[in-house]
């Protein structure tokens, strides 16, 4: 929980402008582990590594909160409004 940092695991448009690293916030210590481990978007270490992006196709889905985690969270917000899958 609180300010960790996100590594991105694949090239993808909602990633634009944000710096591999960066920190974003989360408000909650639970996680998915998914079956592909080709949906993993980005993961987050916190004592273990886990998923804290999915993508597949048209979706993109975060473990934090964009909107609690200012200039990097506004960006993948800006990234989401002007992506066009």
């Amino acid at each position: 929980m609180g300010w960790n940092q996100v590594q991105p695991t694949i090239s993808h448009y909602m990633w634009t402008n944000t710096e591999p690293g960066s920190r974003f916030y989360f408000v909650h210590s639970y996680y998915i582990d998914p079956e592909d481990s080709s949906l993993i978007a980005g993961t987050t270490d916190y004592g273990i590594t886990f998923a804290s992006a999915l993508s597949k196709n048209n979706l993109f889905a975060v473990q934090f909160h964009p909107e609690k985690s200012a200039a990097q969270g506004l960006q993948i917000l800006t990234n989401f409004l002007l992506w066009q899958p």
